[in-house]
């Protein structure tokens, strides 16, 4: 399993609206495209000073599944053009791991 690991930042006036958009729109996107090998996504929130930072960690069964959600250039973010217009900055590349384990508490 590989995990996609992408860093966003917002103003705090625009935190709640960049959420928003991401639970009613950009996710349902995403998994609207019923991409194979996708497995799902995270979405974290912290305030930090005078910016809130947001990470989403999305989960794929193989690199092959990160590329047809992302393109031949998987490392690429996807931002769309709307997240752009609210977010101060971001990661214009996506880390991935190899989930080596996981494991479950009861």
């Amino acid at each position: 399993m590989i995990s996609r690991i992408w860093h966003g930042w917002t103003t705090p006036e625009n935190a709640d609206r960049y959420e928003a958009l991401l639970k009613e729109e950009i996710f349902a996107g995403i998994l609207g495209r019923h991409i194979r090998g996708f497995q799902g996504i995270q979405l974290l929130r912290r305030a930090s000073g005078n910016e809130v930072e947001f990470i989403t960690v999305m989960r794929f069964d193989s690199l092959d599944a990160v590329r047809e959600f992302a393109g031949d250039d998987y490392e690429a973010a996807v931002v769309p053009a709307k997240a752009r217009a609210v977010l101060s900055r971001f990661d214009a590349r996506s880390q991935h791991y190899e989930v080596r384990e996981e494991r479950k508490g009861k």
